[in-house]
């Protein structure tokens, strides 16, 4: 039977309690005896996850190191252990995910949504200035505190470097926040910017964007037909329905998160309903 590991090799991070864990992966909330802050503690079997799955953290691991932002989650060293564990170091985010807090809130208030977005547009525009599409973002992929009101842009197991490369052609990410250019095997960091005001879009009604589809079959039909999501027609707000329909527009006249963050929905802060 292996030792329970409780600190890393150097000794400066020391494992205290578990705060959840998942298929592959458990997370414990751990000290940082140098900085003396608290951060996360991510823990993986490497024995039991699939050649792919492995490829998809490795990379994450690889993507975050090379980046620094305030508005990406920090990763801070990683190692692998005898006994064939994965281990990793990041930013402790307090919160959850901003799909838990949507789910648990019964009304969340514009000016809220409107500091989140602004955080979320600066890490995409950071992570689009280094040549990295996420291709996964979603509101499940948003961590926060909300102790200081901040979101960062999490798990970029799926994203790709798209350094020398013009289009990228894989396809994946999640159905109903993947752009009609995703299943055209040729598409840049715009798709990024679809999934976002897909995510504006939960953010302001609280559902799932096709959340009226009753299969992936049918989400895929919907996004390749044009169709936009039922939610938008129960956006009230004509500014907050523009600017979504300005990200999910045609790939050609989608703007930049750098543009989007000069519209009128995001400096007009007289709207704080």
């Amino acid at each position: 039977m292996s030792k329970e590991i409780k600190t890393d090799p150097k000794g400066r991070y020391s494992k205290k309690e578990l705060l959840g864990s998942g298929a592959f992966k458990t997370v414990y909330r751990a000290y940082d005896t140098e900085e003396g802050i608290e951060v996360a503690w991510n823990q993986i079997k490497l024995a039991g996850v699939a050649p792919n799955q492995k490829k998809k953290i490795m990379q994450e691991i690889s993507i975050l190191g090379q980046l620094k932002h305030a508005s990406i989650i920090n990763i801070y060293d990683s190692w692998e252990t005898e006994d064939d564990y994965l281990i990793f170091i990041t930013e402790l985010m307090s919160s959850g995910t901003l799909k838990d807090f949507i789910r648990n809130s019964k009304k969340v208030r514009l000016r809220n949504i409107k500091k989140w977005c602004k955080q979320v547009l600066e890490g995409l525009s950071y992570l689009h200035a280094h040549s990295i599409i996420h291709r996964d973002l979603k509101c499940d992929n948003i961590f926060m505190n909300g102790s200081r009101g901040e979101v960062k842009i999490g798990d970029l197991g799926l994203s790709v470097s798209m350094k020398d490369k013009k289009f990228a052609t894989s396809v994946n990410g999640t159905p109903e926040f993947m752009a009609p250019e995703f299943y055209e095997e040729r598409y840049n960091e715009k798709v990024d910017i679809y999934a976002f005001g897909l995510c504006v879009l939960e953010m302001v009604t609280g559902e799932y964007p096709y959340s009226e589809c009753n299969s992936i079959a049918q989400v895929y039909r919907r996004v390749t037909s044009g169709v936009k999501p039922e939610g938008i027609e129960r956006v009230k707000d004509p500014d907050v329905k523009e600017f979504i329909n300005l990200c999910i527009c045609h790939k050609d006249i989608r703007p930049s998160a750098a543009e989007l963050m000069n519209h009128r929905f995001m400096t007009d802060i007289t709207n704080n309903d």
